[in-house]
């Protein structure tokens, strides 16, 4: 599985979406589902799967599907595409 795949795999779990709706334009708040209690659990099972500890700036400007790979990249996490 490639880390998009796992990236839209987390958010469509977490977030109880169709893996579709998960693109780069996808923004915090913007949909019901990811309220701040969705968000911890987003930053929780991210931090699991790629293996990495964010912090608490990093979790804060996890704005968007977007902003998430910036953030993850630069824990050394790379998204093909």
């Amino acid at each position: 599985m490639t880390n998009n795949q796992k990236l839209i795999d987390v958010y469509s779990r977490i977030l109880e979406i169709a893996p579709e709706a998960v693109k780069d334009e996808l923004i915090y708040n913007s949909i019901p589902e990811w309220d701040s209690t969705a968000h911890m659990l987003l930053v929780a099972e991210l931090e699991g799967c790629f293996d990495v500890m964010l912090d608490m700036d990093d979790i804060i400007d996890m704005s968007s599907v977007a902003k998430c790979k910036e953030i993850l990249a630069k824990y050394e996490v790379t998204f093909e595409g």
